[in-house]
């Protein structure tokens, strides 16, 4: 019986260490975590083409982060949505595609223009994150069930880790089936989708959470 216990003790020990270190091994540094702003654009916000619910809400928290990474001088993307001239928003050439002005880049911040909703599809995300020998992603920005979520999804292919800002996202209401879905639903629901499973594609954080948190 002591014999077994003294095994279970064993048992007990060797998980907990192991678990540990795996848990260590996992903790992102500033060297390797990027802050990934997407399309955070004038078209967005009050006056534009494609006004969302919550925008300037979303680009106030997201201003808290770009400070943060600033200050650390940690790895910052801004992604930049550039459609056709027929499209209906963020056309090329427009005021309204061009980004917003309180969260604008700094020089040397890195912009990436894009054309789908996917952030890595045909542009050079992918290349520059392993240039800078980037593993975790923090993202913010518009839409969250359009382009934050397909590049969330996205990002799960290339085996990278993520955490999504969800007070730092935002997108607008949708209608199905002839009736209207609010927006804070199809935000909520989408946020709560990329963490299924045991968050599945990302953990979805507040941003004074991320703040005080990740100091």
């Amino acid at each position: 019986m002591k014999n077994r216990q003294r095994y279970y003790w064993l048992y007990a020990v060797l998980f907990f260490y192991i678990a540990g270190t795996l848990q260590a091994q996992n903790q992102p540094d500033a060297a390797t975590t990027a802050l990934v702003v997407i399309d955070v654009q004038n078209d967005y916000f009050p006056g534009g083409k494609m006004t969302l619910n919550g925008a300037d809400e979303a680009a106030a928290n997201t201003a808290l982060l770009l400070q943060k990474f600033r200050s650390e001088k940690r790895t910052i993307i801004h992604i930049q949505h550039i459609g056709p001239e027929t499209a209906p928003f963020l056309a090329t050439g427009t005021v309204g595609a061009e980004l917003y002005h309180k969260v604008a880049p700094l020089p040397g911040e890195k912009v990436i223009t894009k054309q789908y909703p996917n952030s890595f599809r045909e542009t050079a995300l992918l290349a520059y994150l392993k240039e800078k020998h980037i593993t975790h992603l923090v993202i913010a920005g518009m839409m969250t069930d359009v382009c934050v979520d397909a590049t969330v999804r996205a990002a799960k292919d290339f085996d990278l880790n993520t955490i999504v800002i969800g007070d730092a996202c935002a997108t607008k209401e949708r209608t199905l089936y002839g009736k209207v879905i609010p927006a804070h639903q199809i935000h909520t629901a989408y946020l709560a989708g990329l963490t299924a499973v045991g968050n599945l594609y990302a953990e979805v954080w507040q941003t004074k959470d991320y703040l005080s948190r990740s100091k």
